[in-house]
Order: C-alpha cells, then sequence, then structure tokens
C-alpha cells in the first residue's frame, strides 16, 4: 500500500529486497529441509526475520529453478513503518553463506585476495555483465522471456487453424521457442560462473640463482 509514494529513512524507494543463491553446477541436490534451512538462516543473517519478532518484514523463499533459490521481502511492515536493516548486511550475508557451505559440505566459494585492485575492478566488471545477462534470461520479466511467450502464442493459435501448412509453421514456431528457451538457460548459466571469484594470478617466484644481500 505505501510503495512506490512513501521513501525509506535514507530517502530512496528501494522497498524491496531480493537475495538470490545459486550453488556451484559441481555441488550436489539440496533436500527440501536444506533449501528450507537455507533461507531462513539467510533471512536472518539480512535482518529481515528476526526470532520472537512477528511485526517484521513479510518475505517468502522461491525455488523456480534447480540449484538457485531467490528470497524476496518487503521492506515496508505491515504498520508502514520501514525496516532498518543492519549496518554491515552485505557482511553478515556473505559470513553466514561461507557457514552454510561447510556446515551443508558445499563447494566453497574461493575468497578473493583483497591486495590486488586490478582482480577487483575485474570482478566488478563481471558482476555488472552478470546483472546483464539476468535481466536478459530472467523467466518472469526479461526481454526473452517476452518474445518467447509471443511465439509460443502464435504458434497455439496457427496450430487450430485448418490446413497442413498451418502445422508445418506451428512446429517451427515451437522449435522457435525451445532455441530461446534454450538461449535463456546458456545465459542464466554464464551469468551464474561469471559472479564466481576466479583464483588470483600467483605472484612470480624468485629464480634461484638471485643474489641475495649479505
Amino acid at each position: 500500500m505505501e510503495h512506490p509514494f512513501a521513501a525509506s529513512p535514507d530517502d530512496d524507494r528501494r522497498a524491496i529486497l531480493h537475495l538470490d543463491v545459486r550453488l556451484h553446477p559441481d555441488d550436489r541436490n539440496l533436500t527440501g529441509p536444506e533449501w528450507a534451512e537455507v533461507a531462513h538462516r539467510l533471512a536472518r543473517a539480512a535482518g529481515i526475520e528476526i526470532p520472537g519478532k512477528e511485526s517484521g518484514c513479510q518475505w517468502i523463499a522461491v525455488q523456480a529453478q534447480p540449484g538457485r533459490l531467490d528470497l524476496i521481502a518487503n521492506l515496508i511492515h505491515l504498520d508502514g513503518a520501514w525496516h532498518a536493516p543492519p549496518v554491515n548486511t552485505v557482511r553478515r550475508v556473505a559470513h553466514e553463506a561461507r557457514r552454510i557451505e561447510q556446515d551443508l559440505h558445499l563447494i566453497p566459494v574461493r575468497s578473493e585476495p583483497l591486495s590486488r585492485p586490478a582482480f577487483r575492478a575485474a570482478l566488478t566488471a563481471s558482476a555488472q555483465l552478470a546483472t546483464i545477462l539476468t535481466q536478459l534470461s530472467d523467466e518472469q520479466a526479461g526481454p526473452l522471456a517476452a518474445v518467447r511467450g509471443l511465439v509460443e502464442h502464435t504458434s497455439h493459435w496457427i496450430a487450430r487453424q485448418p490446413g497442413a501448412a498451418s502445422t508445418d509453421m506451428a512446429h517451427r514456431l515451437e522449435l522457435i521457442a525451445r532455441r530461446l528457451h534454450a538461449v535463456q538457460q546458456d545465459l542464466d548459466t554464464t551469468a551464474t560462473r561469471l559472479v564466481q571469484p576466479r583464483a588470483a594470478p600467483a605472484p612470480a617466484a624468485v629464480g634461484h640463482n638471485a643474489h641475495r644481500s649479505p
């Protein structure tokens, strides 16, 4: 009811918190209770779920794809008050994610060396590109999903028309829709790999014949 007219204490209107969790491609499949544990632990780390407090944020966790969980929270409480997240929310969520990896025996994310600014800049560029690819492949609001929906709708409409030509055209459109879906999946996989930190190049080793100071 308040969004998008009310402003937060920081004078912005970003009323939705979205956390997405993606497993490593080689990770095992988590069970339903394990996914539920991941959702609640990250919600508590982000400060949107406080044990014993019933008037906090309304949030849901959705698993629309294998190996991925989306946690979405409304930052405006039912009484109209805005949620005040912890100051160190990003660090808290990252720390809890590392703990979840250990507890559930998942493949850990390699830490980024803080002493390599160029490497951090490359990761930032990769994250920005990953964001664009994720938007393109979004199943709900992405442009490819919209195009695929139009193609599928046209295919179903043509399939109801009489004649062999209509059947052939409907089949061709179905194949196009499948290729578009494959492109969406490829983009989503690429976006996931882009945000996975890669190991920084090791410093050059000193040769054995190097002169040493006395």
